[in-house]
């Protein structure tokens, strides 16, 4: 299997995983798309590039106020949550979720989805 397959079925499981999860993506630090399944009209460019701004702005934050490497970022919505984590040295997963899910739940599985995406692209 291809990597891009394997990061593919890693971001299926990760949906598959709560019913919750309404979309992820994985996109690279500068900003790219790797793999996606973000809904039908979103545009996926952009979204690369605002999630990879995103965490370079909270990793330069919270070590600028001396909190430590980012772990974790989440933007809550009225109608949802958008959450993201490093996968890797040059990865990042994102994910949208339901403005009523269980974080918690939800962020066990974005570390798992994170930790094989991690050592598919290593």
């Amino acid at each position: 299997m291809s990597r891009i397959e394997d990061l593919n079925r890693t971001l299926s499981n990760l949906q598959a995983s709560s019913s919750d999860i309404e979309a992820c993506a994985i996109v690279s630090e500068d900003g790219l798309i790797i793999a996606s399944l973000l809904p039908q009209g979103v545009e996926e460019e952009r979204v690369a590039a605002m999630s990879a701004a995103m965490l370079s702005m909270g990793e330069r934050i919270s070590l600028e106020l001396k909190r430590g490497g980012l772990e974790q970022l989440y933007v809550k919505g009225r109608e949802g949550y958008f959450l993201g984590m490093h996968a890797g040295e040059h990865a990042v997963l994102i994910s949208l979720a339901r403005k009523d899910a269980k974080l918690g739940l939800i962020f066990f599985d974005l570390n798992r989805a994170a930790d094989a995406t991690r050592k598919i692209l290593s």
